[in-house]
């Protein structure tokens, strides 16, 4: 029987992210939120990306019994001490659009020198099983940002960020090559183990 894994988002881009990540290691079928009955979903109000993903995992797990992933991510920027960090997804405000978020951040940076642009993506991604176990694994993906958007294959801050080595934003590297470096693959191949031992056991069933 294939097992079946939850990651608690509606974005279509991390679940076939997370698929590519699992599919060469056993055969899984990864629903998203969308394929689950629907849920009242509980604020993000953590203080650190391991909370928010903590928090989008056990409810997730309390309402639907599988095995589930959740993840949270954003971009910390030097110049900014850190932020938009865990505000990133709705830097801008509630309404969480990308090109606005985008936007603001680049008005923000207008003065600041290139040379200080430093920035790195950062996720966190929680496990939590249907018995209780939680494990929480993190991920950077270091770079600088880039003062026009740049690519159609990303989404987020992609379009403007140049993850270290590359002349290439995340969103004109092809996807395979982004899975390698980025700061979801990192932290999704730290907790791959866990996941697989998780999915390996009756609640993965």
């Amino acid at each position: 029987m294939t097992a079946r894994l939850l990651l608690a988002t509606r974005n279509r881009k991390k679940l076939e992210e997370l698929h590519r990540i699992l599919a060469p290691e056993m055969p899984v079928e990864v629903l998203g939120l969308a394929d689950v009955p629907a849920f009242d979903e509980v604020p993000e109000s953590g203080a650190t990306f391991a909370e928010n993903a903590l928090i989008k995992a056990l409810e997730a797990v309390r309402h639907t019994g599988l095995v589930t992933v959740a993840d949270d991510s954003g971009l910390a920027v030097d110049a900014l001490n850190g932020m938009p960090g865990v505000l990133s997804a709705r830097w801008a405000g509630h309404q969480r659009d990308d090109a606005a978020n985008l936007a603001l951040l680049l008005e923000q940076l207008g003065d600041t020198p290139d040379d200080r642009l430093g920035a790195a993506f950062v996720c966190a991604a929680a496990l939590v099983t249907p018995d209780g176990s939680q494990v929480v694994r993190e991920g950077r993906m270091p770079g600088r940002l880039v003062r026009e958007p740049r690519g159609s294959n990303g989404f987020g801050y992609d379009p403007i960020f140049v993850p270290e080595g590359y002349q290439l934003t995340s969103s004109e590297l092809p996807a395979a090559d982004k899975d390698a470096i980025s700061h979801r693959g990192r932290a999704l191949r730290e907790l791959l183990p866990f996941i697989l031992r998780a999915l390996e056991g009756p609640d993965g069933q």
